[in-house]
């Protein structure tokens, strides 16, 4: 049970890694890239030294989309966070993986930042929910506190 919750927080350590060495552009939590393309994903994970962070993550373009096509914007801001760093901000291109550990149907978008930062790894529950997973593609013991809920009734994945 323990070496689970240590996964599970080493790997929220590792999502936020990038708080000092991210790069900050002018995109304001919540506002995707093209609203008419994007799907916007928004949800709070839990934060050992703040009280959250609030996520949102835009994906332009749609499963079968292009390479070129498949964009995403990440905003990562943490509350009451005692250093008060500021929002993360990343962007790049985003890929559709089959499969995890223990589902060879499921889906798995694949979200990799230009320049610095780390890959981030999100199964799709359903059209509405993704859930934050480990780089093996395997769900968290928590799993439900690292959910990112559909903003808004856009058409799309």
């Amino acid at each position: 049970m323990q070496i689970r919750t240590l996964l599970a927080g080493s790997a929220m350590l590792a999502l936020l890694a990038g708080c000092a060495t991210g790069t900050q552009q002018g995109m304001a939590p919540g506002a995707p890239a093209t609203a008419e393309q994007a799907a916007v994903y928004e949800g709070t994970l839990p934060c050992r030294n703040c009280a959250g962070i609030d996520i949102t993550v835009a994906l332009k373009g749609d499963e079968q989309a292009s390479d070129a096509e498949r964009t995403f914007k990440l905003d990562a801001s943490y509350r009451e966070h005692p250093q008060d760093p500021p929002t993360e901000h990343y962007e790049g291109q985003w890929d559709v993986l089959s499969g995890t550990a223990s589902d060879p149907e499921a889906t798995v978008y694949e979200l990799t930042p230009e320049g610095e930062g780390q890959v981030y790894y999100f199964l799709k529950l359903n059209p509405d929910t993704l859930e934050l997973i480990d780089p093996q593609k395997r769900r968290f013991q928590n799993g439900e506190a690292l959910r990112l809920t559909r903003q808004g009734s856009q058409a799309g994945q």
